[in-house]
């Protein structure tokens, strides 16, 4: 009996040692995470060495362009900044003609642009997307000499076409039907290239800013203009939803009204639909479509080329995350469609 555990034993040794021979020529599996167990007598996962994250994003982004868009591309920059902080703005208003012109000449990264991208453009390799909406609005002084008809009756496109287009009502007697006001109408206009200008000439009957009347007076920029319209009682003028409210109170620039759109031609003009008096007004009649568009439209991006990079990830972030921003700033967001076939257009 000893002797066949003896010879049982060694035949065990020998196994050992073969598969131990076996084991040093081939590499050991790595072994499972051990749960380490505390003094409470409960489990401690093992530390994970984190995976390798994206390569932080930098550099410097360089914008210009529309006024329309300005006050929402500093909010865009600033808060894509929070996010990360080694990117760069250098933001600048000037127009949309301006937008345009640095883009194409790659004086810029991005263009703002407040009107419809012309083939030509395209023909230079601009490559645009939309990302928001607004409006452009008619201006007149709260001491326009029929500030109250005007508030009461508004003003049909017909007759904006020809104060603007054909130039046919020259005093504010013709606009209300009053002819013993001879008081003459002062047409203000934009000099410099404007979306603005060309978005009020389309809702006028026209189609680009070239086609307001030669006798209106020439205002370079869009604070400017506001600024002369309401100084001047006799004027008339256009500009941009976040140029004739107040930033702050969310109220008309002080001195200015919006002449009503009597856009159903009922010589009435039909409350809140059709008067703004506050920036959430005429806001939610933009968002509604309540006004009429043109004047109102889409702000543009321009690139030259599809963007690509850093220039890719701060417009993908705008129409993603970045459209919770434009509410507060007056602006109106994208639909989901609309939000959907813009993402779709950079990818």
């Amino acid at each position: 009996m000893r002797k066949q555990t003896l010879t049982l034993l060694s035949v065990l040794v020998a196994v050992s040692m073969l598969l131990a021979a076996c084991g040093a020529s081939t590499p050991a599996p790595t072994a499972a995470p051990v749960a380490v167990a505390t003094e409470a007598g409960a489990t401690e996962a093992p530390a994970v060495v984190p995976a390798a994250t994206e390569k932080p994003l930098s550099g410097t982004i360089s914008v210009s362009g529309a006024f329309a868009l300005y006050p929402m591309m500093t909010v865009w920059a600033d808060e894509f900044h929070k996010l990360h902080p080694d990117v760069q703005f250098d933001v600048q208003g000037g127009g949309a003609g301006k937008g345009m012109t640095d883009t194409i000449a790659k004086a810029v990264d991005i263009g703002m642009i407040s009107r419809k991208i012309k083939d030509e453009e395209i023909a230079q390799g601009i490559f645009w997307v939309s990302v928001t909406k607004d409006a452009v609005f008619p201006l007149i002084s709260a001491d326009n000499p029929v500030a109250k008809d005007i508030i009461a009756k508004g003003i049909t496109q017909e007759t904006f076409n020809k104060i603007f287009i054909t130039g046919e009502i020259k005093t504010w007697g013709e606009v209300v039907g009053k002819p013993e006001i001879t008081d003459e109408i002062h047409v203000y206009t934009r000099s410099d290239s404007a979306g603005a200008a060309d978005i009020w000439a389309q809702f006028a009957g026209g189609k680009v800013q070239a086609d307001i009347i030669t006798t209106a007076i020439a205002v370079n920029g869009e604070p400017a203009l506001v600024d002369t319209v309401i100084k001047d009682p006799l004027g008339i003028g256009y500009s941009n939803l976040n140029s004739v409210f107040d930033v702050s109170s969310g109220k008309l620039v002080a001195g200015g009204i919006l002449p009503p759109i009597d856009a159903n031609k009922n010589g009435l003009v039909d409350g809140a639909d059709e008067y703004y008096q506050a920036k959430a007004e005429a806001v939610a009649a933009v968002s509604s479509g309540k006004y009429p568009s043109p004047p109102s439209r889409f702000e543009n991006l321009a690139t030259l080329g599809k963007p690509d990079g850093l220039k890719l990830a701060f417009i993908k972030w705008i129409l993603t995350d970045g459209q919770q921003y434009l509410d507060a700033a007056g602006y109106v967001p994208l639909t989901p469609e609309q939000q959907a076939e813009s993402l779709k257009k950079i990818q």
